[in-house]
Order: structure tokens, then sequence, then C-alpha cells
């Protein structure tokens, strides 16, 4: 009972730091954002690694991150940042890649408060180099 209250209270702080941090205006638009990047972020990672970061979250990211399936997809090695903002920002539900830069240096913070910093390394590592710098920098 503990563990299940412990770990709703992480993911409510995880949704509130998002939307202060994101400069986003509901819990709402911090639940899609959040969903948003971490779906983009699972078919930016190779398999291995997404799989070691999903046990690392709570159910409910884990959920988020591995949920996105594209047929036949290969993963980009040389994205750059503004393709994985614009990305995100579509897969959101907005048209400003520019925005998205909040939100989603938000939800790399977050997603780095759950890892250790061995697996934040090899996730830095997996990404195209754009977007392992957004990942360091959160």
């Amino acid at each position: 009972m503990t563990s299940m209250t412990h770990t709703t209270n992480n993911v409510d702080n995880y949704y509130a730091n998002i939307q202060q941090s994101g400069k986003l205006r509901s819990a709402a638009h911090a639940k899609r954002w959040s969903r948003g990047i971490l779906n983009t972020l699972g078919i930016n990672l190779d398999r291995r690694t997404k799989r070691q970061l999903a046990k690392a979250l709570p159910v409910e990211l884990a959920a988020d991150l591995t949920r996105v399936f594209w047929l036949a997809h290969f993963r980009n090695s040389g994205m750059s940042r503004h393709e994985f903002l614009n990305q995100v920002s579509r897969r959101c539900g907005n048209t400003d890649p520019s925005f998205a830069r909040y939100p989603t240096t938000a939800v790399f913070h977050q997603l780095k408060q759950f890892t250790e910093q061995e697996l934040s390394r090899q996730v830095a590592k997996t990404l195209s180099p754009d977007v392992r710098q957004m990942w360091e920098e959160a």
C-alpha cells in the first residue's frame, strides 16, 4: 500500500514539476506533453536502453515510453534538436517547436531524477548528438 502511494506521489510531483518548469498551464497539459515527449524519446532509443529506462520509471511513465510502435522505423542517429522538438510538438498537438524546448527540458530533467547516473549516460550515448546535448543540459 505505501509503495503504491509513494509511486503516486512521485508521479504527481513529476507532473507538477513539468507544469512549472515547462511553462505549462495545467496538470493536464503536463501529462499530454510528458506522454508526447516520452513517446518521441522511445522511438529514438535503442531497444535495450528503452527497456532499462522503462524499468527505472513508474508504471504510468514506462507505458508512455514503450507504448509507441512504428512499422519499419529506423532511428535517426543524426537527428537535429529542431527535428526532435518538431516531432515532440506535433505529437503533443502544438505547432511551435521553439516552445517545445521548455517542456522537453523539464521532462528530461524529471526523468533523470528517476534514473541512476550510469543509465542516464547510457540514454545520452544512444541519442543523436543534438538530442544528447539537450538530455545532458536538462
